[in-house]
């Protein structure tokens, strides 16, 4: 009897890892697996709703590349992650320097007032700044005004050359204080003592941030740039929100989410939104690895 105690205590030993990740790996295969080889093989299909396809081999992406409407939701992308990422990093890096001072009083109020329009979410964020962009009584266009005597009708949603700018300051009040958290962690992580042998060799506060700072926060501005780029290039929510279920004015809030999912759920032509989907992923990978190669993240240390 204790033989086979000890026999059956061995084998549950040997297989009882593998029970227990056994629901993860079955859940992972379903939901993550298997919609990625699917929507691959739906790639290579025009489709009229789920149950009427036709297979036209790469026929989709080669369509791609001549596409004028993807063309333009490329391009309207680039320049939101573009500018979006290149004024948020400055902003939030900014913020949590000066909410990393000591001296600062209410500090956590401050962490929190800033990072708290992150908890909202974007569809809340569009609906408050479609009501602050509305000409004449918008809040924007009324501070202008006091400020700078401009005119209280500027049209920011349905002037096409405003629609972008628009798009873009509403995503730094939402997303600076986000990102200012990562920098704050990462500035309360640099060794103090590095900032203590540079003030006695004589280094000025630019300086320490220079050779300091920067250095000590660099994985994590490499990440932070990465991520807020990936978060850029899947933007939907909050202009298809903003712009009232469309892409703006001659398709100035077109993105290529918002392209994909008019093909595949307004179009009914999932086999082209899987292209789509696919070139997307494809692309973000490739601005991924360049901005990591050319910020030294696989960079040797001799």
């Amino acid at each position: 009897m204790t033989m086979q105690r000890m026999a059956l205590f061995r084998l549950q030993r040997k297989y009882a890892p593998y029970l227990f990740v056994t629901p993860f790996i079955v859940l992972f295969l379903l939901f993550g697996v298997y919609p990625l080889i699917k929507s691959l093989v739906l790639a290579t299909y025009i489709t009229s709703g789920p149950k009427s396809h036709l297979f036209v081999g790469l026929e989709n992406f080669r369509f791609l590349l001549s596409d004028p409407d993807f063309h333009k939701a490329v391009r309207n992308t680039t320049v939101f992650a573009f500018f979006s990422v290149f004024l948020q990093l400055p902003l939030s890096l900014g913020l949590a320097l000066l909410l990393n001072r000591e001296l600062v009083k209410g500090r956590d109020f401050f962490r929190f007032s800033f990072f708290s329009p992150h908890l909202v979410g974007q569809v809340f964020v569009a609906v408050l700044f479609s009501v602050i962009f509305i000409p004449q009584f918008g809040l924007l266009n009324r501070v202008l005004h006091a400020v700078t005597g401009l005119a209280l009708d500027t049209k920011w949603l349905t002037n096409p050359s405003l629609v972008m700018p628009a798009l873009i300051l509403t995503s730094l009040w939402m997303y600076v204080g986000f990102n200012m958290i990562y920098f704050l962690a990462a500035l309360q992580a640099v060794d103090r003592e590095l900032y203590d042998a540079a003030q006695v060799d004589g280094a000025s506060a630019f300086q320490q941030f220079l050779h300091v700072t920067i250095p000590g926060i660099r994985p994590v501005a490499v990440f932070v740039m990465v991520l807020s780029t990936i978060g850029s290039f899947q933007l939907f929510e909050l202009p298809y929100v903003m712009l009232g279920n469309s892409s703006g004015p001659e398709g100035a809030g077109l993105t290529v989410v918002m392209y994909l999912y008019n093909n595949g759920f307004v179009s009914g032509d999932l086999g082209y939104a899987s292209a789509i989907g696919w070139s997307l992923a494809l692309g973000v990978l490739l601005i991924s690895l360049v901005q990591m190669r050319f910020t030294g993240t696989w960079k040797r240390e001799e």
